[in-house]
């Protein structure tokens, strides 16, 4: 018992049941369990900040922030490192107890407020928080829902803090929603309408980093990004967080040094600020999951800013390093508090000494159809459609991830027929982006607005097509959605979708573990959501 976890929060955990004996993303059972310590102190703290402000009194951004970076820390794949997770949970309680002597009414205070044990007692404490510490199965569904729905709501306020911008009604709202699930009164009833709750929060925080991203990079714009390599040395950029970029881009200007992205990050092309850096190269690679063979033939140092992180190989571990949330033991972590600049400085330097990055493609890929871009677009879209040139448009947002089933997303989009349009945001877009799939009078057949943040945008366009063609339901409008999921942000997506009213979503490449089958059954016969089959049969059906 004594390396025992347990962990479902993403796609691919062990069995589709859960891991016990270690994680399959790479974390071990300390390390997982040392997270759910993490959340469950920041519970606490949650606990202590939504009866202040029922008190009238302020919660400090410090505070904000600091529960959503936590909460971000214990995403799928963003932090490995024992010891700073253990920091984070003694700075949690500390800010706690200083929070306690403003508070008032200290009556029926749950324990993960009243208990502020030291290091020494992290470990033993962890493994009686976790996930299975409710009993019930559907109680436990539901405030496992809600949890990662509000992780991934965290990892978007996070972006939007960095840029500046941050939302109080977001904040209180995370807080409040993550004090209740340490409430045994809650009935299952209230839970299904918070979990419809943190969906419409999740639409109010992806639209709070959706107008940072632009009102400080601008519009994101159609663009070829090139996919081949320079003969400078290069830095990888990985992950999500566009304020690093920029600080990166701009200590690199004039060192000889290039800058590539990979995986997420490779929508900053689109943006028009990031355009006037003439070291901005391209973007290297794939998916997050390729990383250990691309990362090795990149040969230049890598920055990880989110998650994303597969444990590194010896090959390039020494030249990984993390910022932000992300963390893994042995790599070097460079920070700054919001509103200073990060020091690149030791990066860059590596840099310098390494072996420009060896080509593994060739080519260019499109992008940049968020929804400023696509609205401008709306006429041709229209007529389009109109004159039965596009008969439907097919989500297929989310995550890409290693299972071979996956492979299903590749084939889907090449069997869909001429006369349909995919849009796209995350990491997903890797299965088909590629592909030669064509156009349809001049529009590209593959639509990409952005990070998997940026499935807001893809929110934003059936809203103006819905306007646009008069309908009173979302639904009526020619857009069929075949989402593939993997960790906690597209479950704040998949939320945010169904508060605006999206039905009939289907699920892949397997539906989350977490949902027991009564919750499960509750979206299925409310939402219409619904697993994938193969691809003949879900074309037929869906198209």
């Amino acid at each position: 018992m004594e390396n025992k976890m347990f962990c479902y929060q993403c796609q691919e955990t062990a069995g589709c049941t859960g891991c016990t004996m270690s994680g399959v993303c790479g974390k071990t059972p300390e390390v997982a369990n040392l997270q759910d310590l993490l959340v469950y102190v920041t519970k606490g703290l949650s606990f202590v900040t939504t009866k202040l402000r029922a008190e009238g009194k302020e919660v400090s951004e410090v505070v904000n922030h600091m529960i959503s970076v936590n909460l971000f820390t214990t995403i799928t794949n963003a932090n490995f490192d024992y010891d700073s997770i253990a920091q984070k949970i003694e700075d949690t309680i500390n800010a706690k107890e200083q929070l306690l002597e403003k508070l008032t009414d200290k009556s029926n205070l749950p324990d993960a407020v009243i208990w502020n044990g030291d290091k020494t007692q992290y470990d033993e404490k962890a493994k009686t928080v976790g996930v299975l510490s409710t009993e019930n199965e559907d109680i436990r569904s539901l405030r496992e829902l809600i949890t990662y729905g509000l992780k991934g709501l965290a990892a978007y306020s996070k972006h939007a803090n960095a840029l500046l911008k941050d939302n109080e009604d977001v904040d209180a709202f995370l807080q409040k929603a993550l004090a209740a699930t340490l409430d045994d009164s809650l009935s299952v009833d209230y839970l299904i309408a918070l979990t419809l709750e943190t969906g419409k929060y999740g639409v109010d925080g992806m639209a709070l980093l959706d107008e940072a991203n632009t009102s400080t990079y601008g519009n994101p714009e159609i663009t070829k990004v090139d996919i081949g390599v320079r003969n400078n040395p290069g830095i990888l950029i990985s992950g999500h967080d566009l304020k690093d970029l920029e600080m990166l881009l701009e200590q690199t200007k004039g060192t000889g040094v290039d800058v590539y992205t990979h995986s997420e990050m490779l929508p900053a092309h689109y943006y028009p600020f990031f355009k006037k850096y003439d070291n901005f190269a391209g973007n290297y690679g794939n998916a997050w999951w390729k990383q250990k063979e691309e990362f090795a033939s990149f040969n230049g140092p890598i920055l990880m800013t989110t998650n994303c992180i597969v444990p590194p190989a010896d090959s390039y571990k020494d030249r990984m390093f993390t910022t932000g949330a992300a963390g893994y033991p042995g790599c070097k972590h460079i920070d700054a508090p919001y509103g200073e600049t990060k020091d690149f400085s030791e990066i860059i330097e590596m840099a310098k000494k390494c072996d420009a990055p060896t080509e593994i493609e060739r080519g260019e890929i499109i992008g940049g159809f968020a929804h400023e871009q696509v609205f401008a677009l709306a006429d041709n879209v229209v007529d389009a459609v109109k004159t039965g040139a596009i008969k439907k448009f097919v989500v297929m947002a989310g995550c890409d991830g290693r299972a071979k089933s996956r492979e299903y997303y590749t084939e889907f989009a090449k069997a869909l027929p001429k006369d349909t349009v995919i849009l796209t945001a995350g990491c997903a877009k890797y299965k088909y982006n590629k592909l030669n799939l064509g156009d349809i009078n001049g529009i590209p057949r593959v639509l990409d607005a952005g990070q998997c943040n940026d499935s807001y945008s893809l929110a934003l366009i059936a809203l103006k097509l819905k306007e646009v063609f008069g309908l009173n339901d979302v639904n009526d409008l020619p857009i069929v959605y075949n989402i593939s999921w993997y960790e906690q942000k597209a479950v704040i997506v998949l939320l945010a979708l169904l508060y605006l009213g999206v039905k009939n979503i289907h699920l892949g490449p397997t539906l989350p573990a977490f949902l027991s089958p009564n919750v499960a059954n509750v979206l299925v016969q409310n939402f219409g959501i619904a697993g994938i089959t193969n691809v003949e049969d879900d074309i037929s059906k869906l198209i």
